[in-house]
């Protein structure tokens, strides 16, 4: 496939945005490659600048479970776009959004709009300092909670593709009050909260982990945060920004029937669009402003495009309840993949939920990060060059989750397996 218009947008990039890309992982360095450069997008597929066109296992990160510019939610779009892009004022989609979010998340009394998942968790985390007068913090290596800085320590997503435990830039005194713990460690978990239990605030968690690529909780971890946090009076924040309407119409949380105080939504709820949410019990979230003293303010959020979006978004998923045929076509997608490289003595573990997974070149599940920082990462990367030369974009990253859409129905994933089979015979 030629790139040369997109090496041409990627040289002049460079000289004007650091690295030549707005968000790191989009540089391709993680993969020994050159970016492409997306002109436009439709169901399954997405086309560079230069014409060529893939299957895309990226998605946007995760929120087009309908995949790109599903006909009946860009109608909607621009009937509202016709209306005014933006008022700074409140709308009446913001307020049904909300309830659609509530219905699906049945234990979310109140909640906020904000324009991405780092301000959700950011506000998210002040409201449960204020709450419990505490400023300690537990999250968990390799999950990956926005760039706000008390959240850049030992990160997953871009930070852990590039190695960087910390960013430069995020001084120790911001830091101080956040204690890593290993995912899937309830151990350690209770035997922080016996030396520090009466000075935590809140632990956050990936329920699943997507972010080091996806990690699955082990059986009991997630009940065991809820039991501990109880407990000791600390509050357990659910980030829910990739699983949340990925795994179901609704979450990790109410698919595992476990409440926690406070969730964070983004991607999906925005259909595309940016937008974030988090939300939780009455008493927590009649802390913020007005209501409350905790302040957290935007001029878009809950702007009525990301809103009229994603509550369309939403209303076609629950409408067309598309998960199982979408789960079913995922799990026989992944058991062909392991055969492929079982077939060629090559080991591989492929953790999945619903309708996103990643494949790690290993013997077994990772569990952490640490085990995940284990895996084979070059024979990935020769999987995601003999990919993009057949025309299928995988992220560029080894650390992050693939999804899959509506649209990638069995013929098309078959199509992928076929292309597997070629790169694996050819270029492993």
């Amino acid at each position: 496939m030629e790139n040369l218009k997109s090496k041409e947008l990627y040289e002049k990039a460079k000289n004007i945005m650091p690295g030549g890309v707005s968000s790191p992982v989009r540089a391709f360095k993680a993969v020994d490659a050159e970016p492409v450069f997306i002109e436009k997008a439709e169901g399954a597929f997405i086309f560079d600048v230069d014409g060529n066109k893939y299957i895309d296992f990226i998605l946007s990160w995760g929120p087009l479970i309908l995949g790109h510019s599903y006909p009946e939610v860009v109608q909607e779009v621009k009937k509202a776009c016709e209306k005014g892009f933006s008022y700074g004022m409140s709308t009446e989609k913001e307020v049904l959004l909300a309830e659609k979010i509530k219905k699906a998340f049945p234990f979310v009394q109140k909640i906020r709009f904000v324009n991405s998942g780092t301000e959700a968790t950011m506000s998210a985390l002040r409201v449960a300092r204020a709450y419990t007068k505490r400023n300690k913090v537990i999250k968990f290596e390799g999950c990956y909670h926005g760039h706000s800085d008390f959240f850049l320590v030992k990160a997953g997503s871009g930070g852990l593709t590039f190695g960087v435990p910390s960013s430069p830039g995020v001084p120790e005194s911001v830091i101080k009050d956040t204690i890593l713990l290993p995912y899937n460690n309830l151990e350690k978990v209770k035997e922080t909260f016996e030396k520090y239990g009466a000075e935590i605030a809140c632990v956050i968690v990936e329920p699943i982990a997507g972010n080091m690529g996806v990690v699955l909780p082990k059986e009991n971890f997630l009940e065991g945060l809820r039991e501990i946090t109880k407990k000791y009076g600390s509050l357990l924040i659910f980030d829910e920004v990739i699983t949340g309407f990925r795994v179901g119409f609704g979450g990790v949380s109410t698919q595992k029937n476990i409440i926690p105080d406070l969730i964070t939504l983004g991607k999906v709820i925005g259909g595309g669009f940016p937008i974030g949410a988090y939300g939780g019990r009455k008493e927590v979230m009649e802390l913020v402003s007005p209501d409350g003293p905790v302040y957290q303010a935007g001029t878009l959020s809950g702007n009525p495009i990301a809103t009229t979006c994603g509550l369309k978004t939403l209303e076609i998923l629950e409408r067309e309840k598309p998960y199982p045929e979408m789960k079913n076509n995922l799990e026989e997608f992944t058991r062909n993949i392991k055969k492929l490289f079982h077939k060629k003595g090559i080991p591989v573990s492929i953790p999945k939920s619903t309708t996103f997974f990643s494949i790690f070149f290993s013997e077994k599940e990772p569990e952490n990060l640490e085990e995940v920082q284990k895996t084979d990462k070059e024979i990935f990367k020769k999987i995601f060059k003999g990919f993009l030369k057949r025309g299928v974009l995988l992220p560029p990253s080894p650390f992050e989750a693939l999804f899959i859409s509506i649209c990638h129905d069995k013929n098309l994933l078959s199509d992928v397996l076929e292309k597997m089979e070629d790169i694996i015979n050819k270029e492993i």
